[in-house]
């Protein structure tokens, strides 16, 4: 999928925003790939701790569960590799939903994301920021959303690609976040 014969390649079925959108859709109920890492020798692609989700309350009411404009929610990841000497290019997606809240207004819902690659001395490596918008309605409150991108990061000799760890997670710097 990313080209070149001379390298070995590790990788999962192929990851689409269809498929991602779709998981998120069904949600069966547990966030990411499932228990079985099926991909030896890639770098794990998990949400980061605590950021598989984000709320955002009216202004002043941060905590209160009747303030609340709306929340996103990361609930399924995916990922495939390829590796070659010295460098290693990992194709990830995430999906998942924004709900309206009791406060929340129909309309654009934008949330940031924040992706980052670790080595084993959890070191970022590399790092990439996006935005995801989702539209939810008074009559539609849920809204989904599927993300799929490509990051590319060198590693030393001696060193393996299992080693690093791919994170996902919103980015909780934002007004009124919770």
């Amino acid at each position: 999928m990313f080209g070149g014969s001379s390298s070995s390649r590790t990788e999962v079925a192929s990851v689409t925003e269809e498929q991602l959108l779709s998981a998120a859709k069904a949600d069966y109920g547990a966030t990411g790939t499932g228990g079985i890492d099926v991909a030896h020798g890639c770098p794990r692609f998990v949400v980061w701790p605590r950021d598989n989700h984000v709320t955002i309350y009216e202004a002043g009411r941060v905590g209160d569960g009747l303030a609340v404009m709306h929340r996103g929610e990361i609930t399924k990841t995916a990922r495939e590799c390829h590796i070659e000497a010295g460098k290693v290019t990992v194709k990830y997606g995430f999906s998942g939903r924004v709900l309206l809240g009791p406060r929340g207004q129909a309309g654009k819902v934008v949330l940031p994301v924040n992706v980052f690659v670790t080595d084993a001395r959890r070191e970022k490596v590399a790092q990439d920021g996006m935005k995801v918008d989702v539209a939810v309605a008074v009559d539609r409150p849920i809204g989904y959303f599927s993300v799929v991108r490509t990051v590319s990061f060198s590693i030393p000799e001696g060193t393996r690609p299992a080693e690093y760890e791919v994170f996902v997670g919103f980015d909780r710097n934002l007004p009124n976040a919770g």
